[in-house]
């Protein structure tokens, strides 16, 4: 049997180091976290011999809405807090938001192992401070609390960190979980609808590459989803909305697991990441991230039914409910030299090939790396053609 650990010596002057660290993390749904009778974010870490500390980064928006209940909590808790209240949106994701939580880390005085901090915000912040979280003495215990719902079924969920750098989307960053994540639906309540929809769109992502049960779930409820905001307001929202929360954590969750450190580059929750990241930057700060995602999806749908991977009632059921969704189904960025230069950008980043995910019926997913210049043109036009003329006014319809 192979050894999978240890130190072995070869010869004179030279060493061979073999080691495993095992990762393993919780995510785990708690509405109303802040309830006073509830104690997750208290028992978590070893309490420190004179108290209970914790620092607590938090979104300025979260702040204003919900920073004077979440006060009282860690007050009713007895919990020496240090509330770091962060602006958070891309256009700040950046390594000087980055060394201010340092910062604060640093005035506070954190122990190494047993004051984990704590992040509630959006995926910009969790991904800011779970950089951070991964650097600071070489690894510090982080907890999120997402508080979008691209947060909650996204940015929550797996190791990822990193910060925006040299006009690239998440140049800089690392692998570090959070050692638990808490998933309340109640902060969606106060979410804006945009935002909404910006999370569905990685929902989407999701049941378009490997449930077309949830892809179902999205075309009947849709509607009642950014009515409601994943608040249950109805019986049938109720139902809907923790129908599709469940599905789309434990999705993320299944395609997480087995590659966690991203060692194989096939992913298929890269699906709508191709060029995307590319699009989104050059929008700043038009497109949230879901929409240049969506952006992506619908090229790379259109792109798929040229090749005979999708039918033409199965493209149009999908743009469809994307824009049933309101999300964009197209943008003017939607260019050649865009497409082209974040086709070349994405070649590298998954180490010289395209690894392009494209979608296959509906949920299913294929791999290909021949997409051409001209093909990518002939799949935008028709993309445009599309969306201005058969489904500009979808948006404020019934999903189908």
């Amino acid at each position: 049997m192979t050894e999978t650990t240890g130190l072995h010596v070869d010869g004179a002057g030279s060493w061979l180091v073999r080691a495993r660290k095992e990762v393993s993390y919780e995510v785990r749904v708690r509405d109303n976290l802040f309830r006073p009778d509830r104690s997750d974010l208290v028992e978590i870490g070893s309490d420190s011999p004179g108290g209970r500390r914790r620092v607590v980064v938090i979104d300025g928006n979260v702040d204003l809405l919900h920073g004077e209940r979440i006060r009282a909590y860690f007050d009713h808790h007895a919990v020496d807090c240090a509330m770091v209240v962060v602006k958070a949106d891309e256009t700040v994701k950046d390594l000087a938001t980055a060394a201010r939580v340092a910062e604060e880390l640093d005035r506070f005085g954190i122990a190494r192992r047993r004051e984990p901090v704590i992040v509630i915000g959006g995926g910009v912040l969790m991904d800011v401070v779970g950089l951070i979280a991964s650097l600071y003495r070489r690894g510090t215990p982080f907890v999120r609390v997402p508080t979008t719902l691209i947060g909650l079924v996204d940015a929550g969920l797996g190791a990822k960190t990193g910060v925006n750098f040299n006009g690239h989307k998440n140049r800089l960053g690392s692998y570090a979980p959070a050692e638990l994540t808490l998933l309340d639906r109640s902060f969606l309540s106060t979410v804006d609808r945009r935002h909404i929809s910006n999370g569905l769109a990685e929902i989407l992502k999701l049941a378009l590459i490997k449930d077309r049960a949830l892809f179902e779930l999205l075309a009947e409820h849709g509607q009642v989803l950014l009515r409601e905001k994943f608040q249950g307001r109805t019986p049938i929202g109720d139902t809907a909305a923790v129908a599709v929360l469940h599905a789309a954590t434990q999705g993320m969750l299944e395609e997480l697991q087995p590659n966690l450190w991203e060692s194989e580059l096939e992913r298929c929750l890269d699906y709508g990441h191709t060029f995307s990241p590319t699009i989104e930057m050059r929008a700043l700060p038009a497109l949230l991230h879901g929409e240049a995602v969506c952006v992506d999806m619908a090229l790379t749908t259109v792109l798929a039914y040229r090749r005979g991977l999708l039918s033409e009632d199965e493209r149009d059921r999908v743009l469809t409910v994307m824009a049933a969704l309101e999300l964009p189904t197209w943008h003017p960025l939607v260019a050649p030299d865009v497409l082209l230069q974040a086709l070349a950008d994405t070649v590298r980043h998954r180490d010289g090939q395209q690894r392009l995910p494209l979608p296959v019926g509906i949920g299913d997913v294929t791999f290909v790396n021949d997409v051409s210049a001209q093909e990518l043109e002939a799949a935008a036009v028709l993309q445009r053609e599309l969306s201005e003329t058969r489904f500009r006014r979808i948006a404020a319809g019934k999903c189908v």
